[in-house]
């Protein structure tokens, strides 16, 4: 197998990345892996405690398919056995385990949803009850006995949890180190995963030098923020925009977004490089570009993604159809834009708000958007020469000129 350079492979692994700890040590895996021709072994495990992934899943797996491009072996691991413990990352209180049922009926749709980005062929799918299901009690007392108390305090779960004097119980001490073993046993040479995932995931580091391997090298992605721009795309905060949705609904989820949020969407969920996107900003920034039309651009690159190019321009095609037939009254009130202005002293000197301080809260509800985008910076410039649709709220329509 002949594996791209190592400057070729560092600048794709960088891309959209928080941290890696640490990315000497990468270079140096890597390096070791073109000289003997074997690729790494990359790691990226999933509860199921969902029946559907999310796009916010999708920020790992694409990363795993950046490794997959790379040449090297990716592991898609499902954890059905940690999925019974529960995981405690980023939760004031315990977790409820999922019943056996629970889990084998979300582990299934995984296995169907994740090759909607990862190659079939090349992606080998495990469940850590394989290995973590025949631990002996003797097994079990020497992975405990690995780390201690006060380093599991560290996390700032249990740490929040242990100083408002409320429980943390035996069983969740034993999920870090459980994910931190399913390392030592596939001898991981990288392991993806969130930014809540960082202490796991370094454990997993510690775990394997104290059982004589090499530590696997750790790269942290970040969490997506959901369609309300604030919180983590999560099902239960109803912020989601999931992979098996139609096309249709996951294009109009798209474009309800924020331009702001629009830019995270493209360095997170597309191919389009950091350097193009910077141009994206400037050109709207400067006027010669229009946050619709890369809106629409990145809807239809991520339908296309989980449906298809003919299903993704079918959506693209419903929306602008609708967008424009529907809402837009045929005559709008025209305010005249003769210097670079931003938003808010717009809506301010043309009396469109009663004050600065009701256009602000207008801002933060989503109330106001420009040519169907939903803005959320007041502050955003709109330059001379444009002719651009202002709505605020449900009902009011102005024509920018």
């Amino acid at each position: 197998m002949n594996l791209p350079p190592l400057n070729q492979q560092m600048d794709l692994l960088r891309q959209g990345a928080v941290d890696i700890f640490n990315e000497e040590e990468l270079a140096v895996r890597i390096s070791r892996s073109l000289e003997n021709n074997r690729p790494l072994l990359v790691k990226t495990g999933f509860d199921p405690t969902a029946p559907d992934l999310h796009l916010g899943h999708s920020v790992l797996v694409r990363k795993m398919r950046h490794f997959q491009q790379l040449g090297h072996r990716v592991v898609f691991l499902i954890g059905d056995f940690t999925g019974l413990i529960g995981d405690p990352t980023g939760r004031n209180k315990a977790r409820l385990p999922l019943t056996t049922e629970e889990i084998s009926r979300n582990a299934d749709t995984y296995r169907k949803q994740i090759y909607k980005l990862l190659d079939e062929e090349k992606t080998i799918v495990d469940f850590n009850s394989r290995w973590l299901g025949s631990l002996s009690p003797v097994d079990i007392v020497k992975l405990a006995s690995s780390s201690t108390v006060s380093r599991m305090l560290e996390r700032d779960d249990f740490s929040g949890r242990y100083r408002r004097a409320e429980p943390i119980y035996i069983h969740e001490l034993l999920y870090p180190l459980m994910q931190a073993y399913d390392s030592v046993f596939l001898r991981a040479d990288v392991e993806l995963g969130g930014t809540d995932q960082t202490f796991n995931l370094l454990l997993g580091r510690e775990l394997q030098k104290s059982y004589g391997q090499e530590p696997q090298i750790v790269i942290t992605m970040p969490l997506l923020e959901g369609l309300d721009g604030v919180q983590k795309m999560s099902k239960s905060l109803g912020n989601y925009i999931g992979i098996t949705e139609p096309a249709r609904i996951m294009f109009g989820k798209v474009m309800s977004i924020t331009d702001e949020l629009m830019f995270r969407y493209y360095e997170l969920l597309s191919d389009v490089g950091l350097a193009r996107i910077i141009e994206m900003k400037n050109e709207i920034t400067g006027g010669t570009g229009h946050p619709m039309q890369m809106k629409l651009d990145l809807a239809e690159m991520i339908c296309r993604d989980f449906h298809g190019l003919q299903a993704a321009s079918a959506a693209r095609e419903e929306f602008v159809r609708v967008f424009s037939s529907r809402e837009l009254p045929e005559e709008m009130e025209e305010i005249q834009i003769k210097t670079p202005s931003s938003l808010i002293d717009i809506l301010a000197c043309a009396k469109l708000v009663a004050s600065r301080g009701e256009a602000k809260r207008l801002f933060t509800q989503g109330g106001v958007s420009i040519d169907g985008s939903r803005v959320s910076d007041p502050e955003i410039l709109i330059n001379p020469g444009g002719n651009h649709v202002l709505r605020l709220g449900k009902k009011r329509f102005f024509r920018l000129n």
